[in-house]
Formats: structure tokens, sequence, C-alpha cells
């Protein structure tokens, strides 16, 4: 038994704050959360007085694999399976690092973040949680084609679907629209399924209790989305040819289904704003903002581990990610909850993490201050628990980019 006695404890949940609070962890369980002396007597005390003990955060869309040097002609990546499973296992300690611990990762091909997924919890790597997608299901030649999971028809859809759930993936990943980051294939504001394709993918994870996450960046991709009833999508971008154009009628819809939406803010927004331009970043803060004043369901993702226009987005700047929700208009307790609690039950796994209480995995974090009042405490890292193992990675280093 171990108790881990902090200055503040915040459960996950807005406004629940244990001043001079305690954690009660047996092995990789919680066993108690409250004020200091509730837990009784543990063989092991940390005090860490002047520290804030919070849920461990939650990356719901990462790519511990992406490679964005994928040659279309070849049809071949650069990086052979075994280089690129070391990358991802160094790129899942970045996150780690960053205080994240739990991760789904949304597109990996050679089923790889499964082999890392597991190898993670057998203790054999570091790193937080894994959520697997496995193969992203899209059209021949369409967005990322190259991880493996290209299907044209509903029952090809079905086919790729089965035979990433046989493997076992933990939730579904389909490219409901096109994307910028691969070569040949059609452009964000294109829809690649018809409402009844993506309804197939949706059936074919419910007959195993999974979710489904949808990669929409066009009007049309986002509300056939939703009327198939994936689980979250990703981006929701209401992308045009001309821009990002948000769509009240279309934002409405997506709030009153309950869909989840991770809106990939990540943070390198403002050195991508150099790169592409502040029109195109201002009118994408613009919509974050207003998704949140038509009520949709946001939570933390940060699309990690891609490049472009020479600007990447690494592993380990996920508390980056969050200052961009404040400057939205968020505010800190609201930031905290999107990237715990309602994270993790996008996740499908806010049963077992995502709030601190009692029967729940020990995945929790420590700082130095109060992200309350300073979201940029979040970086101040004094503990990681990762079902209870101790994981803190805070300051190693390695040249390596997270970024395939």
């Amino acid at each position: 038994m171990r108790i881990i006695r902090a200055a503040k404890v915040l459960t996950g949940r807005q406004g629940e704050v244990i001043v001079d609070g305690e954690v009660l962890v047996d092995g990789s369980e919680i066993v108690s959360v409250g004020p200091r002396g509730s837990a009784g007597e543990a063989a092991e005390v940390v005090e860490l007085p002047g520290h804030t003990v919070l849920p461990g955060l939650v990356d719901a869309h990462v790519h511990l694999g992406f490679d964005a040097k994928v040659d279309p002609v070849t049809r071949r990546s650069p990086e052979s399976e075994r280089h690129l499973l070391l990358r991802m296992a160094e790129n899942a300690r970045k996150l780690v690092s960053a205080g994240v611990t739990t991760a789904r990762d949304l597109g990996a091909r050679g089923f790889l973040d499964l082999a890392l997924r597991d190898a993670i919890e057998e203790g054999l790597a570091v790193g937080p949680h894994i959520v697997a997608a496995t193969r992203p299901i899209t059209l021949t030649g369409g967005h990322c084609w190259y991880m493996g999971g290209e299907a044209d028809d509903e029952r090809a859809i079905r086919r790729v679907a089965r035979e990433n759930l046989r493997a076992g993936a933990d939730c579904l990943k389909v490219m409901a629209s096109g994307g910028m980051m691969t070569p040949g294939a059609a452009p964000s504001w294109v829809a690649q399924y018809t409402t009844e394709q993506l309804r197939a993918v949706v059936e074919e994870a419910e007959v195993r209790g999974k979710g489904v996450a949808a990669h929409a960046h066009a009007h049309a991709a986002i509300r056939s989305a939703v009327e198939a009833g994936v689980t979250t999508i990703e981006h929701c971008t209401f992308f045009t040819p001309s821009g990002h154009r948000f769509d009240a009628e279309l934002a409405d819809v997506v709030a009153t289904s309950g869909t989840y939406v991770c809106p990939t803010v990540h943070g390198v927004m403002w050195r991508a704003r150099e790169v592409y331009g502040p029109e195109m970043l201002d009118d994408w803060l613009r919509g974050i903002a207003s998704m949140r004043e038509a009520g949709l369901r946001l939570i933390a993702g940060t699309d990690s581990g891609f490049g472009a226009a020479g600007v990447d987005n690494p592993t380990d700047g996920f508390v980056a990610s969050l200052e961009v929700f404040a400057q939205a208009g968020y505010g800190n307790a609201e930031i905290i909850e999107l990237a715990t609690v309602l994270a993790a039950d996008a996740c499908g796994v806010g049963e077992v993490t995502g709030t601190l209480a009692a029967g729940k995995w020990a995945d929790l974090i420590a700082v130095a201050g109060d992200p309350l009042e300073r979201l940029a405490d979040l970086r101040n890292l004094a503990l990681v628990l990762v079902s209870g193992r101790s994981v803190t990675q805070a300051g190693v280093d390695t040249v390596t980019a997270s970024v395939g």
C-alpha cells in the first residue's frame, strides 16, 4: 500500500478539488481518494507539499508510427517495421514524459501498435496504456492507404474491420474524408465513404463492443459520421476548398447526437501559423471556440507523429496543445476535464481510468504548483504512475525525432 499526499487532489471532474488530499494505491489500483488521514495507514507515504495530484492525461489521437515519407510510387515506406517499432516505443516513452498515461493510436501499419500495447502492459516497454485502432479503413489509394486498410465497397470494409478486430484492435478507425497528408489521395474536403458504408464499420465494431473513430474534415463526411453512429469524429474542421467554414446548423446536429469530437488541437499551432499563414489557422481556432459555444463534446488529442511543411508535431507536446484550448476560451478546469475524464470516456476506457476514484487503475500524475491556476504547471511533473508503476521519464532525451 502507498499513500500519495498533496496540497490539492483533482479527481478530474470539474469543480471536484480535495484540499490537502491523499490517494491510497494498492498495486495497480486506487483504493481510496479523500482528505488527509482518510486512507489510514500504509507502508509507504509520499508527501508532496505544494503539489497537485490529478488523473493521468489522455491523448485521444496519436500516431506513434506515422510515416510522412511514404513513397506513393513504390507503395513502400523507407522505414522497416522493426525500426519503426523502436521509434514507436520511443514515442510512447515521450508521451509518458509529458504526463500522458493513456493514448489512443489511430493508425499504424503491420499491427505494430498491438505489439507495443502488449509490451507496455507486460512491463517490457515504458509508455501509456494504448488504445489501438491498427490499420485505418480507407479507399484504395485513399488517405493513409499505405497502412494496409484499403477497402472500396461494403464487403471489403467489413472484411478489413473484422481482420483488425480479430488481430486485437481496441477500436476501429475509418477515413470518412480525404486528407492533405497523402499524395494522390482525395483532399480533405471530399468525402470518401457514404453513410451506409460508415454504418457497416460501426456495426462490425458494435458486435464486439468497440467504438469507431471517423477522420472527417468535409461537411458531408461529418454529417455521415454522425448519421452512421460513430463514437468520435476526428478533426471536424468543416473544411472546404477555400478553407475552414464553420457550419452552425451542422454543429448543432453533432451536438445533439452527443458524438465526441476530437479537433486534434496540437501544440505547434503557432509555428504552423507562420508556415500556412494566419487566415487558415485563425479560422480553425475560431471554429474550436464556436464548437464549444454550440455545446459539442470536445476531447483532447494532438494528432502527434506527423510532419507537414517542415513543422513537426512531437508526441511530448501535449501540454502545449492544451494551452491552445485556453486561447480558444476554455477555462483550466474545463481543459483538465476534456484531457482526462471526457477523453477516457470517448476512448472507451472511462470505466477504468480518467478519474481518481476507488477501483480504477492507479493512473495519476503529480505536478508542482496548481494547474487550475496555471495550466503550464502541468509541465512540472514530479510523479507519473501508470497502473501504479512509476514511469516518470522527464529529463530523458534522445536524438531521434517523433516524426517518421
